[in-house]
């Protein structure tokens, strides 16, 4: 996948494109990332790609001329050209499964007060990563590439891709390292029962606890089947029987 960056500031990049999976990404070929300064496009005679909104007001906006120059030179036939905004769709998982499947992106980083209203009418769609402002789309665009990359084939092993966060609309269940103790903090003995099944189970209620803990957002968009409102109805504090038999036959495995 080729991204392409309209950006008043290609430097901000750099060091993203440098580290873990995004630069391993980058040298097998996964991925292509390549910065481009809005400014080189500009035919003011000062240099200038912003200015004062017509009709009065605060800040400087991004003129048309340099953006919409940069788009057309760069799109190509299958280039897809994404502006962020306020205005835009909400950017999730989801969004980024859909954004994985493309093979060129641009991407459309506004600044100061925003862009001339007719960039609009040269882009593909509009995004948003939230709803708080920004000084510049850069921190946008970074969020989106990193969350779009990681899904391509080759970034990172499927195996990681398997069960993750917003999977389903439920968070991920808590994971845990060595040592069993910490600071009187222990590794849940289910986890050391070798019962697989026990396992997943018990990661699957814990996700669902988490999720409608932390996110009842997102818990209202689960389809809840008839073991998963068994695992909701369980007593806090108590150990169900499923759990306690799986404890029981794996207990030489369970660190004391």
């Amino acid at each position: 996948m080729k991204f392409d960056v309209l950006t008043l500031f290609p430097a901000f990049f750099d060091s993203f494109k440098d580290f873990s999976i995004i630069k391993r990404a980058l040298g097998k070929g996964v991925a292509e990332i390549t910065a481009t300064d809005i400014r080189s496009y500009t035919k003011d005679k000062y240099g200038r790609t912003d200015t004062p909104p017509v009709g009065g007001g605060a800040g400087l906006v991004e003129k048309a001329q340099p953006i919409v120059d940069a788009i057309k030179d760069l799109k190509g036939e299958d280039g897809h050209v994404i502006l962020f905004s306020p205005r835009g769709k909400k950017f999730d998982q989801k969004e980024a499964i859909r954004l994985s499947k493309m093979d060129h992106i641009l991407l459309v980083c506004g600044h100061y007060e925003g862009v001339d209203e007719r960039v609009n009418a040269y882009c593909d769609e509009l995004l948003s990563i939230g709803d708080y402002i920004l000084t510049g789309g850069e921190t946008a665009a970074l969020s989106v590439m990193d969350a779009v990359i990681r899904l391509l084939d080759g970034a990172i092993t499927k195996d990681s891709l398997n069960e993750e966060s917003f999977d389903e609309n439920l968070l991920e269940y808590p994971q845990y390292t060595e040592p069993y103790e910490f600071e009187g903090a222990k590794v849940p003995d289910i986890l050391y029962s070798g019962n697989h099944e026990a396992i997943a189970k018990w990661r699957r209620k814990q996700s669902l606890l988490l999720t409608k803990k932390y996110r009842p957002d997102l818990f209202e968009k689960v389809n809840l089947t008839k073991t998963d409102k068994k695992l909701l109805e369980e007593k806090e504090g108590e150990t169900p029987s499923w759990e306690a038999k799986a404890l029981q036959k794996g207990h030489k495995f369970i660190k004391t």
